[in-house]
């Protein structure tokens, strides 16, 4: 009841205002279990594709959206229940790579979708990156639930990092066939096997997203991203000084010679 009244408060005016368009939607079962593997690019992106359909999307969010005191932390801790996400505390890696799964698990066995972001992360470029092969290999091989890659498009141009206001614009999900892996069930502790399974939705992903593929985790690009971002920036301070410097001496070279 509060899923649906959230949808129509939200999936209303975003499909009002931004008019995504979708390819695929036929793809979704409407009735059992089905994963959604989908490129992650916005934060939007958890809103976007439950606003465009017509059955429950269930998505993992950080504890910390449900626990933050206040009357601000009330509400965005009603949002997020609202619009079907259920907390994961990631405050330990295996933690809460184990709490994910079995939440997910949990949500196909009662016959609904699960939404999930192989990436692990925003990609931080628009680049599609190498998938993390716990989560949704695992889930897929616990369950037997068919895997529906999803593409998100242009959702990270709807509001760029350090923007307020949202840019009004399109953006597309297109949602590809239905996957099925149940010819690996029971080889979920065989690293190879669930490497395998993650490529294959992950060069699924690509082909509907026409993003560039990177062979590296999103992780590990966000923190070589910022390593160079930091270095930049001594460099930059560096430079300043040493130009400052460079200009005390000049004018005490001047100083000099004029006296």
């Amino acid at each position: 009841m509060i899923y649906g009244a959230m949808k129509v408060a939200i999936g209303g005016p975003l499909k009002l205002g931004f008019r995504p368009w979708v390819e695929g939607l036929e793809n979704v079962p409407a009735e059992g279990p089905a994963i959604l593997a989908s490129n992650h690019l916005s934060f939007s992106d958890s809103f976007f594709l439950p606003a465009v359909l017509d059955r429950k999307v269930t998505f993992i969010a950080k504890a910390e959206y449900f626990t933050t005191p206040g009357v601000k932390g009330k509400l965005t801790a009603a949002f997020f229940k609202g619009v079907g996400q259920l907390p994961v505390d990631r405050s330990g890696a295996r933690g809460a790579g184990e709490a994910a799964i079995k939440s997910g698990i949990e949500v196909l066995e009662r016959g609904e979708l699960f939404g999930i972001y192989p990436e692990g992360t925003r990609s931080p470029d628009g680049r599609l990156y190498r998938g993390k092969p716990g989560g949704l290999a695992r889930v897929a091989l616990a369950t037997g639930a068919p895997v529906l890659p999803v593409a998100m498009i242009d959702t990270e141009k709807i509001q760029p990092p350090g923007k307020v206001m949202p840019k009004l614009m399109r953006p597309g999900i297109r949602i590809g066939k239905p996957l099925d892996f149940t010819r690996y069930q029971g080889m979920e502790q065989d690293r190879f096997v669930l490497r395998a399974l993650t490529d294959e939705v992950m060069y699924e992903i690509m082909k509907l997203s026409g993003q560039e593929y990177v062979d590296v985790y999103a992780t590990a690009a966000k923190r070589q991203i910022t390593e160079e971002a930091k270095a930049a920036k001594a460099a930059e301070k560096a430079a300043e000084k040493a130009a400052e410097k460079a200009a005390a001496e000049q004018a005490e070279a001047k100083e000099r010679s004029g006296s």
